[in-house]
């Protein structure tokens, strides 16, 4: 569970912050068109690939719409009204999802395209002017590769090298590992995911930031499984850098965010040049512009900053608080119901300590199979590494299949995952081995 939660975390439970009543989570299936969709003849669809992206409700979609219908235009120097109207819509959008992190200036949000896009700006704005010969940059070894790849890539530049802390049995971390990693290597920044995109763990971010800092560590957090699923308060976790995409929370794609400690913005150069992002230019050099601007060049995503703020609307209408529990019993459902299935093994920790997030090997079974198989029954669900290969070469395996969960799931779904797995299983089974218990 997290460890902070928002002071307006529970406001959903009751009414909405525009005063409607909050929605139902058991009748929010009915606000995701594709979810009334038939797969193959007839077979209705259950979406269980929300770690990779979700889907998104009406109101998301209307909001595109709408901004492509009535107002759209570009943004910041247009003197007409329909770059006045987009302006302020796509700086309300900002507002909004600064107050959804609790930052303590819409300033610190930078829009990106995504979580990617943001890590690879602080590895470049940040790193090649903080980092030099012999520096660590320390990850954990549950990092998607967008934590990991901008790394290597700054230890090219640089010369540093990144190096890993391990998993225990249990797939977790300990403190007392991340305090050695740090006291040993001296890392000039410690990156880590706040949830595994596979085995679904979930780290104690307050506490690594608190701990990190100490040793001297600058901080990033890729917040791009925890940011659809609970409250986050920047403040609490006092990080550096945060980053998470829309399109993991009901959001297009197309869109992330950057949140940024504004001292620590101000002091960084900013990565991309061109319009938008300067404040002069002359034919022998420029000056940038101020936040969020400076690190915004280029058209930004206009449509999709509008899109994001309805899906943080939508989430607030529901809970954030309300929205984890739910997934958390939708996890224990089907952890517990494949880990009972003969000749499947469940890759990751018990359900208590992870996100919606149920990885698992059929034995025999390539997991690019069992998610075809899966599919003949309407499931939807990620097979393969899921851009996490380091850590699947750390479990031990070359892949899984993933079912992730999130708002619109339901209990009913993930029983007949559980059923579908066990039909996959028998299927594949060597004769002999089908009822060994």
């Amino acid at each position: 569970m997290p460890e902070t939660t928002r002071p307006d975390a529970t406001r959903a439970q009751a009414a909405c912050s525009d005063g409607s009543p909050a929605k139902s989570i058991e009748s929010c299936r009915e606000d995701f068109p594709i979810l009334q969709r038939e797969i193959r003849d007839g077979v209705p669809l259950i979406f269980l690939d929300n770690a990779a992206s979700t889907q998104r409700p009406t109101a998301v979609i209307d909001a595109i719409t709408e901004c492509y219908s009535n107002f759209y235009a570009n943004v910041h120097r247009g003197i007409h009204t329909l770059s006045e109207e987009s302006t302020r819509r796509y700086e309300q959008a900002r507002q909004s999802v600064a107050r959804f992190v609790n930052a303590k200036s819409d300033h610190e949000v930078i829009f990106t395209a995504g979580t990617t896009a943001a890590i690879n700006t602080v590895a470049r704005s940040w790193g090649d002017t903080h980092v030099g010969q012999g520096d660590v940059i320390l990850l954990t070894i549950a990092e998607h590769h967008a934590n990991i790849v901008p790394w290597h890539q700054l230890a090219e530049r640089a010369g540093c090298r990144v190096e890993f802390i391990p998993l225990r049995e249990d797939f977790t971390i300990d403190d007392a590992a991340v305090q050695e990693h740090l006291e040993r290597l001296r890392p000039k920044m410690f990156a880590f995911t706040a949830a595994s995109n596979v085995i679904g763990t979930e780290f104690p971010v307050e506490r690594w930031t608190a701990m990190a800092r100490a040793s001297g560590s600058a901080v990033l957090v890729d917040a791009a499984q925890v940011a659809p699923h609970r409250s986050i308060d920047v403040q609490q976790w006092d990080a550096d850098f945060i980053a998470f995409s829309g399109h993991k929370m009901c959001g297009p794609t197309g869109i992330g965010v950057l949140h940024g400690k504004e001292q620590m913005l101000e002091a960084i150069p900013p990565f991309l040049g061109g319009g938008a992002m300067i404040a002069r230019v002359t034919t022998s050099g420029f000056e940038p512009a101020g936040l969020p601007e400076k690190f915004e060049a280029g058209t930004p995503p206009i449509a999709e900053a509008i899109g994001l703020e309805a899906a943080i609307h939508y989430l607030d209408s529901i809970g954030m608080d309300r929205i984890v529990a739910h997934e958390h019993e939708l996890c224990r459902r089907a952890d517990e119901g494949l880990r009972a299935l003969d000749g499947v093994r469940v890759i990751g920790p018990t359900s208590d300590k992870k996100q919606g997030i149920v990885s698992f090997v059929v034995d025999g079974v390539h997991a690019h199979d069992v998610a075809q198989q899966l599919d003949t029954h309407g499931i939807a669900v990620r097979a393969g590494h899921h851009c996490t290969m380091p850590l699947h070469k750390a479990l031990g395996v070359t892949a899984t299949s993933r079912a992730s969960f999130y708002l619109y799931n339901n209990l009913d779904e993930a029983d007949r995952l559980i059923s579908a797995v066990s039909e996959v299983r028998q299927k594949f089974a060597p004769s002999g081995r089908r009822r060994r218990r």
